[in-house]
């Protein structure tokens, strides 16, 4: 059995997509996967499948969410591996606040030209780092009151995107230990 980090995007916020975190665990151990783990409300899971298609783990929670809930709701699956990468190579640290530090995942690598539009954008005092598929983002305002928020880089580049705070990445890594 392997160890994965699924993101799920978009659930429990301002009301919509409501999904209890107990009854997801339920639901993730009813359809095959073990050690199912969640941390806050908002859709990160650490769990483990036999699988080793990161793709097929992202699927078949997407498909079993959408039958159980009704939602269609990306999902986005990464291995610990991917988790400690991240973590190791951002570029804000030491001489940012991480607390106001974010991490947006991207479901694919974006376009060369629509990664270079996007290298235009600037709403300083608002930093970012595009590295491979994903994000590193600095706010000093707080997440809330960003310009660069998900669905800015989603729109920007074309590919489905979730951001998490720098606390909740590390939540997540030291999950999988």
């Amino acid at each position: 059995m392997k160890t994965y980090i699924a993101l799920l995007r978009g659930i429990n916020v301002s009301g919509q997509k409501k999904i209890k975190m107990a009854e997801l665990r339920t639901h993730l151990a009813s359809w095959g996967f073990s050690e199912v783990q969640t941390y806050i409300q908002s859709g990160n899971i650490v769990l483990q499948d036999a699988e080793t298609d990161p793709e097929r783990i992202a699927e078949r929670i997407h498909k079993g969410i959408q039958s159980e809930y009704g939602f269609d709701v990306p999902v986005m699956v990464l291995a610990p591996a991917d988790i400690d990468i991240v973590l190791a190579s951002n570029p804000f640290l030491p001489e940012k606040d991480p607390k106001r530090l974010y991490v947006t995942f991207l479901s694919a690598r974006p376009a060369p030209d629509l990664q270079h539009q996007l290298q235009q954008e600037d709403y300083y005092p608002e930093a970012f780092v595009l590295v491979n598929k994903h994000i590193y983002f600095f706010s000093p305002s707080g997440y809330g009151r960003a310009k660069m928020n998900n669905n800015f880089f989603e729109k920007k580049l074309k590919v489905q995107a979730t951001t998490r705070n720098w606390r909740t990445v590390n939540k997540l890594q030291d999950m999988c230990r």
